[in-house]
């Protein structure tokens, strides 16, 4: 369904499959400007054009370790919604449910190392395309075909019609027995913590796979041990709840068992995208019918791979480099 200043696509682009894709997710995506000095922006600074967005950066995770993945958003019909388009189809993803918008711009990011250790992005989303998603752009038998729907609190957090289009996503997931993947991703530019501590809880209660960062985790269940916050948010519905630690790795309580894994030593490029990475690691692992420790050795290697590379998702690896990280050489010959 579209009005008179959308259109989509006539036939259906990338990796999807007569009988559905393996994982649905659906979000914002925005074009990225990231200088490529350490310092603030000055005129004729050097820069690389990209683009990022959570859910879209586990997408690509997902297509490069082997799974058929689809993502549902909305672009502007510009040179950058254009960009994001043609590279996520690059990247094996269906973009077949992706709505142009000629109305409104697709969003930016600017990004910064203003230090040599400290990143700052600036976003100019307010109004665009990503936040104008609603509930009509939600292919419903596409979730219903598919064996995971992957969303994050940072849609729920862009507009009222986002948050409705996610609820929509996640009902007609779980009406069809479709796992429910939920990462927080609290923005704190985005919404109060108070906002958006009532809408985790209730994606929480709804989700089979949850993924949260520690701080994320006590803004809905309080203070408390790293055990002690992982097992309030196992009472709220998930069998599945992974702690993102960074550094310190990943703690999870999966099906009523506790599993750990350790953060791999890599030298730190680039920290954004890694707790994506992690997520579609983990998610590629459990794909895989792999058991708790191997899913988040996973989702840790992943996490090493993004964070040695500039770019929300441009070192992501791909599904024969997943040993790397395992030898103990610097140089692979």
């Amino acid at each position: 369904m579209t009005d008179a200043h959308e259109t989509r696509d006539a036939q259906p682009d990338g990796a999807g499959q007569p009988h559905g894709v393996q994982v649905v997710t659906l979000g914002e995506t925005m074009a990225l400007v990231a200088a490529t000095t350490t310092g603030a922006f000055t005129v004729g600074a050097p820069a690389r054009i990209s683009f990022g967005g959570a859910e879209t950066n586990v997408a690509i995770g997902l297509s490069r370790l082997g799974h058929s993945a689809a993502w549902i958003g909305r672009l502007g019909a510009d040179p950058l919604g254009f960009l994001v388009k043609d590279a996520l189809r690059a990247e094996g993803i269906d973009v077949s449910r992706v709505r142009v918008d000629s109305d409104v711009a697709t969003g930016l990011m600017l990004r910064e190392h203003r230090t040599a250790d400290r990143v700052r992005v600036s976003y100019y989303r307010r109004g665009l395309a990503g936040s104008r998603l609603t509930p009509a752009d939600i292919d419903t038998e596409l979730i219903q075909r598919a064996g995971l729907l992957h969303v994050s609190g940072i849609t729920s957090a862009l507009s009222e019609s986002a948050r409705a289009a996610v609820h929509t996503a996640v009902e007609a997931a779980r009406s069809a027995g479709v796992l429910v993947s939920f990462d927080f991703n609290y923005r704190a530019a985005l919404w109060s913590a108070r906002e958006a501590a009532a809408e985790f809880e209730s994606l929480v209660a709804q989700a089979d796979i949850v993924f949260a960062g520690e701080e994320e985790a006590a803004m809905v269940v309080g203070e408390g041990s790293v055990d002690e916050v992982t097992k309030a948010l196992v009472a709220l519905g998930p069998r599945q709840v992974v702690l993102k630690r960074g550094g310190e790795g990943a703690y999870a309580v999966i099906d009523g068992e506790t599993a750990t894994s350790p953060a791999l030593k890599v030298s730190l490029i680039d920290p954004v995208g890694a707790g994506d990475a992690f997520v579609a690691g983990y998610l590629s692992a459990l794909l895989d019918d792999l058991g708790p420790a191997e899913r988040l050795r996973r989702g840790n290697v992943c996490g090493a791979f993004a964070v040695s590379v500039s770019g929300d998702w441009e070192g992501l690896p791909r599904r024969s480099e997943l040993a790397t990280m395992d030898g103990t050489e610097n140089v692979a010959r």
